[in-house]
């Protein structure tokens, strides 16, 4: 038998309970199925088979999460932190122990390939394990004196709060929302997305076993225009984190608006991946190509624009073409298989729409531009040369394996290019020449920039973009932020002259 065959069979193992029961809510402790009894599909990218049926919840099971999360949050707002912390450890270990069930897991339900996967459960139990560890400081201010008074900030967790999270790498972007929202003393309804919701129920059942309390954390799963639509506008939620696509999040800020609900957003990139001329070129190919070509180009910081310098345009993109064509596309559960299939027939159509686009506007496709074989939703690589900046697929989001080289003349040129999109989220400078690297970063609409890297991630540091591509940021202290409110008291140190009104 082979490794793939092997693996083959040991998620068919993993599945066998989701198929058996599907994919129902888990609420105020209990498994329960949409209060309709209505349920929808999940299926496989790998050949369109159903996985698994899904609960289709609309807004009285969203009602009834809500409901929980708020009966919890006393208890669990003022559980003190080393509580909070040594609850919240257990589950960063109990995700460890069943990582191979959650990376088989999210392989069948994504299509990412095993080799990104494999590594997402450890990412998600590394998130656990850093916000547990400021989960006892999470309240902790600052005091400040003047002769006649001493005023103390403090934070407090804001309430119960709403968490939507994308079809991409689900566990791992839901573990970096929930995991600081549980340590801060929130509780939580999540609402995974409908493309691939079934890690989500594994979380939560790791988590309660792990000895969370019942109604801290809820799932309910649904449509964005029903469920998700009643979890933004419910006035007893008092914030929203959400990741997805732009249009979405100016939808639900919107729809909390008239609660003043609190939002925060990451949303869409068109990320450049900036080259000059002294940059190191075998480093920064590697860099460029993984930044497209892994986790099958669906992740928001994806270097989806290459501007390269024109002396050495030709070149660079040559190399990427031959990169391109080398990978591997395949099963997700081959160890070889670095592009699996796309999430779902819907978002393969959108990608593949892509390359007529291309064509149409006169760009070249120097490798790839292909859909594999029938069954399933198989992308070759693609890489789209000859292109400019105001074609779609450079102003875009295409979230696919899919990278567009847009050559530039100058410094200034390629800083103009760059910045002429709706997005914001991350970008990446290669040049041997400090001045022009910190020129470049104190210039560029980014909210995140690597300099001579792919994107390395470092938890303490600020997670976020300007522009369309959200608001806020994630990691260290500014997850707290969000999911607290800060509060200040005065005490007085002296009597003080207090004005006297009236006779």
């Amino acid at each position: 038998m082979s490794v793939l065959d092997d693996n083959i069979q040991k998620a068919q193992g993993y599945m066998a309970a989701f198929r058996d029961s599907g994919v129902l809510n888990h609420i105020d402790g209990e498994t329960v199925a949409a209060i309709s009894g209505e349920t929808m599909e999940t299926i496989s990218p790998v050949d369109g088979s159903t996985l698994a049926p899904v609960a289709k919840s609309d807004a009285g099971d969203i009602d009834r999460a809500v409901a929980a999360a708020k009966a919890a949050f006393p208890l669990w707002s003022k559980t003190p932190g080393a509580e909070r912390r040594k609850i919240l450890i257990k589950v960063a270990e109990a995700i460890e122990a069943r990582a191979e069930e959650i990376a088989f897991t999210e392989c069948m339900d994504t299509g990412q390939a095993l080799r990104f996967m494999s590594k997402a459960a450890l990412r998600g139990a590394a998130n656990f394990r850093f916000f547990a560890d400021q989960a006892p400081s999470a309240e902790d201010g600052d005091v400040t004196r003047t002769p006649t008074q001493m005023n103390t900030t403090s934070r407090r967790p804001i309430g119960p709060v709403g968490v939507i999270t994308p079809w991409n790498t689900p566990f791992m972007l839901s573990t970096w929302k929930i995991a600081p929202a549980l340590a801060a003393g929130c509780t939580v309804v999540h609402k995974p997305a409908e493309f691939s919701p079934m890690t989500a129920k594994l979380l939560v059942e790791i988590a309660e076993g792990a000895g969370l309390p019942k109604g801290v954390l809820n799932v309910v799963n649904g449509l964005g225009e029903t469920a998700g639509k009643r979890l933004t506008e419910h006035p007893d939620i008092k914030a929203i984190a959400f990741v997805g696509e732009s249009r979405t999040g100016s939808m639900i800020m919107k729809q909390g608006a008239d609660t003043l609900k609190r939002v925060h957003f990451e949303l869409g990139g068109k990320n450049p991946v900036i080259v000059f001329e002294d940059a190191d070129m075998e480093r920064a190919v590697d860099a460029a190509t993984f930044m497209i070509y892994s986790l099958n180009g669906e992740r928001c910081t994806s270097s989806s624009r290459l501007l390269v310098h024109e002396s050495i345009y030709d070149d660079f993109t040559a190399k990427v073409a031959a990169v391109a064509k080398t990978i591997k596309v395949g099963h997700p559960l081959d160890p070889e298989t670095v592009v699996g299939p796309l999430i779902h027939p819907v978002h393969e159509g959108k990608v593949l729409s892509y390359f007529d686009k291309a064509r149409a506007a006169g760009a070249t496709i120097a490798a790839g531009g292909e859909k594999v074989g029938e069954a399933g939703c198989f992308v070759t690589p693609t890489l789209f040369t000859g292109a400019t900046n105001d074609m779609d697929i450079a102003q875009e989001e295409i979230f696919g394996p899919v990278l567009t080289a847009i050559p530039f003349k100058d410094d200034e040129d390629a800083l103009a290019i760059a910045n002429d999109t709706q997005y914001g989220l991350a970008a990446y400078v290669w040049t041997q020449d400090l001045d022009r690297a910190m020129w470049m970063t104190d210039n560029l609409d980014a909210g995140m920039m690597w300099v001579n890297s792919e994107n390395i991630r470092h938890l303490p540091a600020p997670f976020g973009g300007v522009k369309a591509s959200g608001i806020g940021r994630d990691g260290g202290d500014w997850s707290f932020d969000f999911y607290m409110e800060t509060v200040n008291v005065s005490f007085p140190r002296a009597h003080h002259k207090i004005p006297k009104l009236g006779g």
